[in-house]
C-alpha cells in the first residue's frame, strides 16, 4: 500500500509541482494539500498522512507554528521544503529541533519553477528514506 503524503505550501504552482514529483513514485500517494498551516491542521486528521511536505513562509499560520502543532496532533513525518531553510541556516536547525525529519531548500526562491529538475530526485529519495521505504 502506498504511503500517504500531504503537501502544504501557499503557492498553488509549488503544490502542483510537488504533487507531480511525489506522484511519480508508485509507493507514494498525494492524499491532499493545504495552502497554509491553519488549513493543514484542519485537514490532517481526516487525511491521515504518513508524510507532510511543509513550507515555512505562509499566510495565516507559518510552517514553524504548524510544525509545533502537528507534533501534538499527528504521527506524520515532516519534511520542510522552503526557501528560508537553506542548508546550515539557523532556520534549518530550528525546524530540525522542532521535529522535522529533514530540510530541503527550494533552489530558487519561494516559487522555484526549477524544483523538479534541481530537487525532484532529492525530494523523492528523502521521502522514501524518512518513510522507511527501500531505495
Amino acid at each position: 500500500m502506498a504511503k500517504r503524503v500531504m503537501i502544504v505550501d501557499d503557492s498553488m504552482i509549488m503544490r502542483t509541482m510537488l504533487k507531480d514529483i511525489v506522484s511519480a513514485d508508485s509507493e507514494l500517494e498525494v492524499v491532499g494539500d493545504a495552502c497554509d498551516g491553519e488549513m493543514a491542521l484542519q485537514k490532517v486528521k481526516a487525511l491521515k498522512p504518513d508524510l507532510i511536505l511543509l513550507d515555512i513562509e505562509m499566510p495565516k499560520m507559518n510552517g514553524v507554528e504548524c510544525l509545533k502543532r502537528l507534533k501534538l496532533t499527528s504521527p506524520a513525518k515532516v519534511i520542510i521544503i522552503s526557501s528560508v531553510a537553506q542548508a546550515g541556516s539557523k532556520m534549518a536547525s530550528d525546524v530540525r529541533g522542532l521535529g522535522a525529519a529533514d530540510v530541503i531548500p527550494k533552489p530558487s526562491g519561494a516559487t522555484s519553477l526549477d524544483i523538479k529538475a534541481k530537487k525532484g530526485h532529492e525530494i523523492t529519495k528523502t521521502a522514501r528514506r524518512v518513510l522507511g521505504l527501500g531505495c
